[in-house]
């Protein structure tokens, strides 16, 4: 009979950790951190533009979630050259860099338009691959099958806008996309050998905290190799913001100490070989109208993270 500590030991989590580190993963992997240099490359969505829906998802106001640097205006070029300068004052030991395609939907134009883009941003000389974020519903065979041929040269992950595995929060968040669509969307994706990344919001309106434990069952039968979560952020002037006002009850909302213990909680349900990106997201305070954990950053979150699974003993996968 394995004692606890053994048992959690031989799961090989990186870094001594009792959770599978994406970073750790990745480092295992490329032998070397890869920073991730933002990018707004001028998409747009099928959820603004009157494809699936209009005014895009109740939560969403993209420039919550750009650094400085990146803005459509500027050149790919530029912005990559501008993000290294950022990253390298926090980096100093990085030497190559991951293009993070970011804003909005981006796969949604013409392949052509997609190939160019995407070979722009592989020629910079210290870029050795690529992060497509998009959602399910942009992506067809053909644009797989070129991505499927890139990977074979270059760092390929794309990246999937999931947020909720119920597809009555789906719709109440106006995502223009049901969660049959995004299963099939992922497995179309690693069926071709590429990485697949997803990512999940915490505390959308109308889902329990049993909803949100529940639904790792489903998360755990995708076949991802990462996953991001946030927490629910109230951004201003979004559909989401009137909403909460008038509806306060039908939000699950975490205090700190409180959305540690969950989080914990979902971890010992989440399959050990899925490599945690983010379990927490950072929105500038500006954007919102409470900042109810205070000013607190994502590096001290992740030690409060690693503390609270210590105190109880746990590690990832320990429910299964």
């Amino acid at each position: 009979m394995h004692s606890m500590s053994e048992e959690f030991q031989s799961l090989g989590f990186p870094e001594g950790k009792r959770y599978n580190s994406f970073v750790g993963y990745f480092k295992r992997k490329y032998g070397e951190r890869l920073q991730k240099i933002v990018l707004d490359a001028g998409f747009t969505c099928p959820n603004r533009d009157g494809t699936a829906g209009r005014g895009g998802c109740t939560y969403c106001d993209n420039a919550a979630f750009h650094p400085s640097y990146s803005t459509p205006g500027k050149s790919l070029r530029r912005q990559l050259d501008e993000g290294i300068e950022f990253h390298k004052v926090r980096y100093r030991t990085t030497e190559h860099y991951l293009a993070y395609f970011q804003a909005y939907s981006n796969t949604y134009a013409p392949l052509e338009r997609l190939k160019q883009l995407y070979e722009e941003a592989l020629s910079h000389p210290q870029v050795v691959g690529i992060v497509i974020g998009t959602r399910p519903d942009c992506v067809d065979e053909a644009k797989l099958d070129y991505l499927a041929e890139l990977a074979e040269k270059h760092v390929v992950i794309v990246e999937y806008g999931i947020e909720s595995c119920y597809d009555v929060t789906l719709r109440r968040i106006n995502r223009g996309h049901d969660f049959e669509t995004a299963r099939r969307a992922v497995e179309m994706t690693a069926e071709r050998g590429i990485d697949v990344g997803v990512h999940f919001i915490l505390g959308l309106p109308g889902e329990t905290r049993q909803m949100m434990l529940d639904a790792c069952r489903m998360i755990n039968e995708l076949p991802v190799r990462s996953i991001k979560f946030h927490q629910l952020q109230i951004v201003k002037g979004t559909r989401m913001e009137r909403e909460y006002a008038e509806r306060p009850e039908d939000f699950e909302r975490f205090s700190l100490d409180e959305y540690l213990d969950f989080f914990v909680d979902m971890l010992e349900r989440l399959r050990p070989t899925l490599s945690i990106e983010r379990f927490v997201g950072e929105v500038p305070p500006r954007f919102v109208n409470e900042t109810p954990w205070g000013l607190i950053r994502n590096v001290e979150l992740l030690r409060l993270l690693d503390r609270r699974l210590e105190e109880r003993a746990t590690w990832q996968g320990r429910k299964l």
